[in-house]
């Protein structure tokens, strides 16, 4: 329902509903981070897409007089945002990492990852000289990673692995929409069990690694995305250990892994403190993506 502090009829522009929404964000205590970290930017955005406008509309569009039309939109949209707790990103049918956008809806997660800072300066971790030619994303959910791999290396066919047959499907219209189905392929996978064999310069995932208890304990929000995208078993580490053995065999010698794990960093250290990992600077501090050599996986994993 809408907030009991107005009537509809006072929320007469964009800039109107605005200020109510962020009003009702912290009266819900809505939960972020999905779209952005702060419910000004949350709101705005869904106000401007809802009403099909450019995110980098002029500020004067916030004063335009909305019709009937536009006012249902709006309330109907935040109506379901606050009540029902639907994420910004399934009320739009899309998300965005930088200059790029993605298709999103209830079979994904919304795309967000520290990957969009860090793919730009993966190659300075290949030796000089190397052209990366052969890249996968592992758990690609929709598919965005695998399509940053491929806009930053523009030589270099990206294999996307992914176990959910709705995700790749996802994934499928955003390699589409991106014209890169001639450099992308896509493959319905448990991490590398049923891709062809082929060794990579850059193994790059960020795998489900919540703890199922972490899981329980989601936000609404949160707990609209796939659960299977988020759980990584009861320590995180279900898939995160299978890709580690798995990808031991499937680099070449120059290449790496590269892995978000999030808040189960101390985890993975401890669980692996003979493993070299190189854990790469994040603006926000959090270093929570290791880079791990393919000589120091093959030499702890060798059989």
């Amino acid at each position: 329902m809408l907030a009991r502090s107005h009537r509809p009829l006072e929320l007469r522009t964009p800039g109107d509903w605005l200020r109510w929404a962020m009003e009702e964000y912290e009266r819900h205590d809505l939960a972020l981070g999905q779209i952005s970290d702060n419910a000004h930017d949350e709101a705005l955005y869904l106000i401007l897409r809802l009403l099909e406008l450019p995110l980098d509309s002029e500020p004067d569009v916030l004063e335009v007089v909305l019709d009937d039309q536009q006012h249902a939109t709006l309330r109907d949209g935040f109506t379901r945002r606050i009540a029902e707790r639907v994420p910004a990103s399934y009320l739009t049918k899309e998300a965005w990492l930088g200059p790029y956008r993605f298709y999103c809806d209830e079979r994904v997660l919304t795309p967000r990852s520290y990957f969009l800072e860090l793919i730009p300066e993966l190659h300075r971790y290949l030796p000089k000289g190397v052209v990366v030619r052969d890249a996968v994303d592992v758990c690609t959910g929709s598919g965005c990673l695998a399509i940053l791999l491929a806009h930053q290396f523009t030589r270099a066919k990206v294999d996307a692995a992914e176990l959910s047959a709705d995700a790749l499907a996802v994934a499928k219209i955003n390699v589409t929409e991106h014209n890169l189905a001639d450099r992308i392929s896509l493959w319905e996978s448990d991490v590398f069990d049923t891709v062809p064999e082929r060794r990579y310069d850059i193994i790059l995932s960020n795998p489900p690694y919540e703890p199922s208890a972490v899981c329980d304990a989601l936000p609404a929000e949160f707990k609209q995305e796939p659960r299977m995208a988020l759980d990584g078993g009861t320590d995180g580490l279900v898939i995160v250990r299978k890709l580690l053995r798995q990808s031991a065999a499937r680099l070449q010698p120059h290449g790496f892994l590269v892995m978000e794990v999030g808040a189960l960093k101390p985890v993975v250290q401890s669980t692996w403190p003979k493993l070299p990992m190189r854990w790469l600077k994040t603006q926000d501090g959090l270093n929570c993506v290791c880079l791990i050599r393919a000589p120091d996986l093959a030499a702890h994993f060798k059989s």
